[in-house]
């Protein structure tokens, strides 16, 4: 596997991959509908890092941190829920670069899997 260690070009992403989802439709999106898009990048970005495929891992991972940011924008959301944003984006950046090791990488598939069922169940 590899391990990325400079975060510095993530913080300041020139790319936009979701052009048309910022200006409209994901402000119009559920929390959980939001976090089960954020889930499937992470998912993407997961899969590619167990490949060690650092040229497809990079995109997956700038995509969810614009999806996680473009939900910390929301004005919606209240105080505590932004605070479980802030803290998920923390914890999946140091997750996914190997900075800090956790119990079980099965957490966050089950976090992000449980938005999945309830934005399908609600549509």
């Amino acid at each position: 596997m590899f391990k990325m260690v400079c975060l510095s070009r993530k913080m300041y992403m020139k790319k936009i991959y979701h052009k048309n989802l910022s200006k409209d439709k994901w402000f119009e999106m559920t929390l959980a509908e939001q976090m089960a898009n954020i889930g499937s990048e992470y998912f993407r970005a997961k899969n590619w890092k167990q490949k060690d495929n650092k040229k497809y891992f990079e995109p997956a991972f700038d995509r969810m941190l614009e999806l996680l940011n473009l939900s910390l924008s929301d004005k919606r959301w209240k105080s505590s829920q932004l605070k479980e944003l802030a803290r998920l984006k923390e914890f999946v950046v140091r997750y996914l670069f190997n900075e800090e090791s956790f119990r079980n990488d099965k957490d966050f598939d089950s976090y992000f899997m449980q938005f999945s069922l309830l934005a399908r169940s609600n549509r």
